[in-house]
């Protein structure tokens, strides 16, 4: 199979699978017609049922956007809900410090926690280092729970 063309990829990297089409209709047992886009119109559209997998969909990067308040620049805000760990991390001669923030409203990702610098923090939410408050996260971390 040297030189074969896959869809204008040649090789070992051309891909497994292009994306999904539709089903337009069966023909005879092991064959079915795909409603191919104009770009591939230089391929046939009957394929062998062998050629094909079942695409199992993941709607887990479906966003809900009646959740999700967006400004005019589309662009929304997140306020941080608490710092959960702080560290200092060596790099070369420097030192740099990090905390683990929990933010509060973060519809997009599954993870709600993130590690920032702690200056740009400090900066950008200087309510959040307030000593009553870093103590109590501390504490409430340094406990197990």
């Amino acid at each position: 199979m040297k030189s074969v063309m896959r869809f204008g990829k040649k090789g070992k990297l051309s891909p497994w699978f292009i994306r999904t089409f539709k089903v337009l209709r069966r023909i005879g047992d092991v064959a079915f017609e795909l409603a191919l886009p104009p770009s591939l119109s230089s391929v046939h559209p009957v394929f062998n049922i062998f050629m094909l997998r079942k695409y199992i969909g993941d709607l887990s990067p479906v966003l809900d956007f009646s959740m999700v308040r967006l400004d005019g620049d589309m662009t929304y805000d997140v306020e941080p809900a608490a710092i959960l760990k702080r560290q200092v991390r060596k790099l070369r001669s420097k030192d740099i410090a990090s905390v683990k923030m929990q933010w509060s409203d973060r519809p997009c990702l599954r993870l709600q926690v993130s590690w920032e610098t702690e200056r740009e923090m400090q900066s950008r939410y200087p309510h959040m280092f307030e000593a009553s408050v870093v103590l109590y996260v501390i504490g409430l971390v340094g406990s197990g729970s």
